[in-house]
């Protein structure tokens, strides 16, 4: 089963910055004109009222985000809408050219046209208006066997992905850069959504406001539980952060604080002392989607142990350190079997509180109408799906809890210290999210050239899309097809889950494009006079 936003994590621990040599002045040159050219393309064929979705056919028949969409809509969602902004904004800063920043404006137009009331995001944002959004989501939406946050039209706003704090990231910047008082207000109403949805634990819910109860396949609707899953709390907490040292509010450091505590708090009792996807009311771990069982996450748990030592350089509170060699010493237990060990992975993903049983998850059917996931206790055959670097994860550990709270606030951004959060370029890592499309450039050339080269002469930069799904064509059937076999990424010809072949067209990838751009934006910088 894939999982989400760590499908490409290889790639975004990529750096751009050193990906070539330096140029020469013709090249340089050479190079912003492929950035002219490609921006163009994207800002007059691809783009939707200033936004944009994934990938494209060539002839844009079909497009896609994290599913097949309709061409009135764009995404929220890495490598989606906000991205291309960011990377708009970064050509500009190292161009000057108004171009790129014509182009961010209309990214951010797009995004505000889309703007909950509440200030939040969705997902997507359907430019056709509500009820086109909601007859997408009763057919290709509710047909996504895997991807069960789309078979429900719930009409409000997500912190999910990333979506509603890359809004706000991106318009942040766009706001402070140009001073546009519109941007200004969409940030503020965006500011106000991440503290009215605030719980009074301290903690954020995955969807807000409430909008009524809906049964998830039998399941409680998960959406308004304390939520650490896609680090929902840690996105929130690095936002406010930024709002806090770049415009001093003080309403943010209040919430900042009772986030902490709140995810301090999370860690779980012996015999289970790690965090959980998602929690009840009472801090109890709780089932999101049908396949997230309620259950303490080894990967979840790595991850609250570093955002703990962050907590600690913050504050200076030494207890957001006080149960870490409990939790460390909890994930050394429940490594995952060496005979169960793949490409590097050494943890299962869930264990059951209380006994530190492996959960295995399991589904059977072809479609979203006669398909289900369950649970047992069964690993057979099932593989490690997390890395987990334990041996350093302990020397961090060492090394921040040996700080004297003096010395661990010394570049503490809580209070006043320490650098700007807000980077000169915001992407200088490869991009990748949920896009299977994204790929790395061929070996034996340099990147800058080979991209210059690559560019077609329609303006973009073609590539193969493996990345696919099944066009909608109703309700799947009640049984499974005869004959069926389940390959896990995608059931039968009526799940429109998307799903990776062996081979595709070529077509036009947004994720490609941040990717080559932010290449071609380094070269750029390392020509311009210091």
């Amino acid at each position: 089963m894939l999982t989400r936003r760590a499908c490409l994590a290889a790639a975004a621990a990529t750096p751009i910055l050193a990906a070539a040599p330096a140029l020469a002045a013709t090249d340089i040159e050479a190079a912003r004109d492929a950035m002219r050219r490609a921006t163009r393309f994207m800002t007059e064929k691809a783009a939707v009222n200033g936004g944009y979705v994934w990938s494209y056919l060539p002839d844009f028949s079909r497009r896609w985000g994290e599913m097949e969409a309709w061409p009135s809509m764009i995404w929220t969602q890495a490598p989606g809408t906000p991205e291309m902004g960011q990377i708009f904004l970064d050509a500009w800063r190292a161009t000057g050219e108004a171009q790129f920043l014509d182009a961010a404006v209309a990214a951010a137009e797009a995004l505000m046209r889309g703007q909950h009331s509440s200030g939040g995001w969705n997902y997507v944002i359907d430019f056709d208006g509500e009820d086109s959004l909601r007859r997408w989501y009763e057919t290709i939406g509710k047909n996504g066997w895997r991807l069960e946050e789309f078979q429900h039209y719930y009409g409000n706003a997500t912190f999910d992905d990333h979506a509603t704090v890359e809004c706000g990231r991106f318009l942040l910047r766009l706001a402070l850069a140009t001073g546009l008082p519109h941007v200004r207000a969409a940030v503020d109403r965006t500011i106000a959504f991440v503290l009215n949805s605030q719980l009074p634990c301290g903690g954020w819910p995955q969807r807000w406001p409430r909008t009524g109860e809906f049964s998830n396949h039998g399941r409680p609707d998960y959406t308004g539980l304390i939520t650490l899953n896609d680090e929902v709390m840690d996105e929130n907490i690095d936002f406010l952060l930024l709002v806090q040292q770049q415009w001093a509010r003080p309403d943010v450091e209040p919430a900042i604080r009772r986030a902490m505590a709140c995810y301090r708090d999370l860690q779980q009792p012996a015999p289970t002392p790690g965090w959980a996807l998602q929690y009840t009311a009472d801090f109890r771990p709780a089932w999101g989607r049908t396949y997230e069982p309620a259950a303490v996450s080894p990967h979840v748990t790595a991850v609250a142990i570093e955002r703990m030592l962050d907590f600690y350089r913050l504050t200076g509170d030494r207890s957001f350190l006080a149960r870490l060699d409990e939790a460390l010493d909890w994930l050394a237990r429940v490594e995952a079997p060496a005979s169960a060990h793949h490409e590097g992975r050494n943890h299962f993903r869930f264990v059951e509180p209380g006994t530190n049983r492996f959960i295995a998850v399991h589904r059977r059917g072809s479609n979203a109408q006669n398909g289900e996931y369950f649970v047992d206790y069964d690993m057979t055959g099932q593989r490690a799906e997390k890395h987990i670097n334990l041996a350093r994860m302990r020397r961090r550990v060492e090394e921040v809890v040996a700080l004297s709270p003096e010395e661990a606030v010394r570049r503490s951004s809580l209070v006043g210290r320490g650098p700007s959060l807000l980077p000169d370029y915001a992407i200088t890592r490869a991009q990748g999210g949920s896009d299977l499309n994204v790929t790395t450039s061929r070996p034996g050339m340099t990147p800058v050239t080979l991209l210059i080269e690559g560019l077609s002469s329609e303006g973009y930069w073609p590539v193969e899309l493996r990345t696919t799904s099944h066009a909608y064509r109703g309700d799947g059937p009640a049984m499974p097809p005869p004959g069926f076999v389940d390959r896990g990424q995608v059931g039968d010809e009526w799940d429109t889950s998307p799903f990776t072949e062996a081979s595709g067209p070529m077509g036009i990838s947004t994720g490609v494009y941040i990717n080559n751009m932010a290449r071609l934006i380094a070269h750029v910088r390392e020509a311009r006079p210091a």
